[in-house]
């Protein structure tokens, strides 16, 4: 059956309104080095929201018919979209959430093209290069508040959750919501729209006029995690990694949600950057949270960082179980913490400067077979970096379950081989095993055929 497809021709509405002759041709330059592949892909992506799809190589089978491409006037641009689907339209006009988030992939792909790849100014071999860049691409969207008091807590899990989980991501998003803090998330389904939609209720009821609805994602798991119209903000990161640095260097405080690989991706992150020495000291707040049938797997979760990374990483986060209030009466506090810790350090309220980040948490992991294979998954390096190996086999894992080179690499190749010691793969296994039987690597309904294999 054909997917039903819609025609059409949309102005920009705010900055973007004029490109170069040559950001124009490289928009529309189909050859491997040109951006064409993916402005189109995120395009197709964003008009995505609202189908039940998590694949991004179904999505891009589905729609092969789609086009993108720009009209430069002499007034400005338009874009001439072709093919898009459907539920992007109401009456055959497009949602304006979608129609703004279109031109944010437009502004994002252009400007880490023109301004981040290959300028000299930002030398992505060092930590302080790629946090530079992190900031301009931040500062570029629009999305760094000098004048704010910190109020932006980051809510991550699963897309793929219950709807009991769904409902109290969304409590807890109306508990924050209440106390005058802002949501950001990785802005798809599941998590990351519950507690968005709970705050927008409760920031209507507060008579907030302008909250925020932050998306922060990047091009590999854009069409598995379409751009909800909720989100008032979005940015594209170039890479995984740096839409992680964006999280926790614009972000205040965090919220984990049930989950599956991606969200044990983001715990492994966070815990690994908390445990560099330099960071100590420094006021983060991390609370895991759900529902009383979500308690399990928090206790599944624990045990498996305790096994892995130990004690020290446990004691850097709560699970608070069944009670959004505390949740967000947690996060309110430690927020006001980090306030408090930034005045004193002069460090700005809009972007954690302090936060150490090891340049091994930054480096592109493609994960291939090969690089799957060889992970450094032992017991004999420093905690930290232990953590950032985890991170990379469970970000192959995402990678072979909903990105369209890693559903592919699969196919081809079989699945990927994860090493390492029998302390570590066991728990690891296990872990891996249970999102499995809780249906949280795939949308409800679809099969799900694990993409990795566990070498004890």
């Amino acid at each position: 059956m054909k997917p039903e497809v819609v025609d059409t021709q949309i102005s920009p509405e705010g900055r973007l309104d004029i490109l170069s002759k040559s950001e124009v041709a490289k928009l529309l330059d189909t050859s491997q080095g040109g951006l064409y592949s993916i402005f189109r892909n995120c395009s197709l992506a964003v008009l995505n929201c609202g189908n039940a799809l998590d694949d991004g190589k179904e999505l891009l089978e589905r729609y092969k018919a789609f086009e993108i491409s720009i009209i430069q006037r002499e007034r400005g641009i338009k874009l001439d979209i072709k093919s898009a689907p459907a539920n992007a339209f109401v009456d055959g006009k497009m949602i304006k959430g979608i129609h703004e988030h279109l031109f944010a992939v437009l502004r994002d792909v252009i400007y880490v093209n023109d301004e981040i790849n290959g300028n000299p100014k930002f030398d992505l071999t060092t930590a302080e290069g790629v946090t530079d860049s992190v900031f301009h691409i931040l500062r570029n969207a629009g999305v760094l508040r000098a004048t704010t008091n910190p109020n932006l807590v980051v809510c991550w899990g699963g897309h793929s959750i219950s709807r009991e989980e769904y409902d109290y991501s969304k409590k807890v998003g109306y508990e924050l919501g209440l106390r005058g803090l802002d949501i950001c998330t990785g802005c798809g389904p599941g998590a990351m729209k519950g507690p968005m939609k709970g705050a927008a209720v409760a920031h209507s009821k507060q008579r907030i006029a302008n909250g925020r609805y932050l998306g922060i994602t990047e091009p590999g798991i854009i069409a598995a995690e379409s751009p909800n119209p909720i989100v008032n903000d979005l940015v594209i990161m170039p890479d995984i990694e740096k839409r992680l640095e964006a999280f926790v260097r614009a972000g205040h405080g965090i919220v984990v949600f049930p989950g599956g690989a991606g969200t044990a991706e983001e715990i492994l992150y966070v815990l690994g950057i908390l445990l560099h020495p330099d960071n100590a000291a420094l006021p983060f707040p991390l609370i895991f949270t759900g529902p009383e049938a979500a308690k399990d797997y928090f206790l599944q979760i624990d045990q498996f960082i305790g096994e892995t990374l130990g004690p020290a990483a446990q004691a850097r986060y709560k699970i608070i179980i069944n009670d959004p209030q505390s949740v967000a009466q947690e996060m309110h506090a430690g927020i006001k913490a980090v306030r408090e810790f930034r005045k004193e350090t002069s460090d700005a309220y809009y972007f954690n400067w302090l936060l150490k980040i090891d340049h091994e948490f930054q480096k592109p992991f493609h994960p291939s077979h090969a690089n799957m294979r060889n992970l450094h998954l032992h017991k004999n390096q420093e905690r930290h970096l232990l953590a950032a190996n985890l991170r990379r086999a469970f970000s192959g894992v995402v990678a072979g379950n909903v990105k369209d080179q890693g559903i592919r690499a699969i196919e081809q190749h079989g699945r990927f081989q994860i090493h390492g010691d029998a302390s570590i793969m066991g728990p690891m296994d296990a872990l891996l095993a249970s999102f499995v039987a809780q249906h949280r690597m795939k949308l409800p309904g679809k099969k799900y055929n694990p993409c990795y294999e566990i070498i004890k």
